[in-house]
């Protein structure tokens, strides 16, 4: 814990970008509950519920070319006061839906909403390499990791409680109050511009990139070893089992907001336990473990209390796989590539997020049962780890020093 405060400490530009972290991803999370529970209060069916699920990591897919060029070549500051002006607008909007009819308005203030939080990721994670290498930078995206655990803690649990309370719309005028903050935040936000005059157009850029990409080969693989993530987007099927199996225990969005935050706990602790532990020669035996605190949430998903425990350890493991198959990245990519390096990488990210999520409806769909469902997720972490040891073989990895 010493060493993430002694980076913040001496670094006063990662300390702002965090506190703009914190509170932007406290408010996407604490707006999502409401939104997943104002669907099941419409009587949403499990196919709407994983398709506003996979909304949240598609529009990162899209645009992410774009991004990436744009992140290369644009003031990040001018970025994020746009970004942040549109997640307020669409939050504020979201206010107006209140019955099945106008599902198309919230699947796109919710596509348009997502579109620019990931956006607004893509500008903060391409700037921490420019500004930090090596251990820092890993320690950096561990801290990030962190925020973005704590904040999914801290936002699902009390917006379940402020849901249950007080209702979704409340919720939703929070959120854009907490978006005010960031705004504020990034408008005095000091950065030394250290991105390269691009004289070149998008086309030429982007062309440049795929290139780049093709000739480093070690990086395609890193990014579909990062993207192996993409299949803990558990929010669809998390709100499937408050919905199905704990209604007769707790209200539905107290039971999705606290099933997400003893998940988020274990976010939030597996860093401090494992960050000094993790190098390369033991990343692999990390995904036998997610693999294996999957399988063990599957075996006890219908116990609502055992469930909150499984989760935990489920968790646990996934900050660290997260940051560490990012530094990686990072640690394999040259500083003019950045920008594109990370939109690219977060485009297959959200897409298998979004595939997940669709995964997961499609299942519950056709009768799957939620635990062979998660069964199914959790498997795909044992292939990342054969996977991953290939890798290893084929390719000589930089240690992160």
């Amino acid at each position: 814990m010493k060493r993430y405060w002694a980076l913040l400490r001496n670094e006063p530009l990662l300390r702002r970008l965090s506190a703009i972290q914190l509170i932007a991803y406290f408010g996407a999370w604490f707006s999502n509950v409401a939104i997943y529970t104002l669907l099941i209060q419409m009587g949403a069916d499990a196919a709407t519920i994983a398709l506003v699920a996979a909304l949240h990591f598609l529009p990162g897919v899209f645009q992410a070319p774009l991004s990436g060029v744009l992140v290369d070549r644009i003031d990040p500051r001018r970025l994020m006061i746009i970004l942040t002006i549109i997640e307020i607008v669409c939050t504020l909007s979201l206010i107006g839906v209140d019955s099945v009819s106008m599902l198309p308005l919230l699947y796109l203030l919710v596509f348009i909403r997502m579109g620019a939080a990931s956006f607004h990721f893509t500008v903060e994670m391409s700037l921490l390499p420019r500004i930090l290498e090596g251990k820092a930078l890993q320690t950096a995206n561990e801290i990030h990791s962190i925020i973005w655990s704590l904040s999914y803690t801290l936002g699902m649990a009390l917006s379940g409680v402020v849901v249950y309370w007080i209702g979704v719309v409340p919720a939703f005028l929070l959120d854009a109050g907490l978006f005010g903050v960031v705004l504020v935040l990034a408008w005095g936000l000091k950065l030394e511009k250290k991105t390269t005059a691009h004289p070149s157009r998008f086309t030429a850029m982007m062309s440049e990139a795929m290139r780049y990409i093709g000739r480093n080969r070690v990086v395609v693989h890193l990014m579909l070893l990062h993207a192996v993530l993409g299949f803990t987007a558990f929010d669809a099927l998390v709100a499937l089992t408050a919905k199905h199996y704990y209604a007769d225990i707790v209200a539905v969005s107290l039971g999705i907001g606290l099933q997400n935050a003893a998940r988020a706990l274990g976010l939030v602790i597996g860093p401090m336990v494992l960050g000094h532990w993790i190098n390369n020669a033991r990343l692999g035996w990390l995904f036998v473990a997610e693999a294996a605190a999957i399988a063990l949430w599957s075996a006890v998903m219908e116990n609502f209390y055992a469930s909150l425990a499984a989760a935990v350890l489920v968790g646990f493991v996934t900050t660290t796989l997260w940051s560490y198959t990012y530094t990686l990245l990072q640690h394999h990519t040259h500083r003019d590539f950045y920008g594109r390096v990370v939109a690219y990488n977060d485009m297959i990210f959200l897409g298998v997020g979004a595939l997940a999520s669709i995964l997961i409806g499609s299942l519950a769909q056709r009768g799957v049962s939620l635990e062979t469902i998660t069964l199914v997720l959790g498997s795909v972490f044992l292939a990342a780890a054969v996977y991953y040891g290939w890798l290893r073989r084929h390719y000589r990895l930089k240690e992160i020093e």
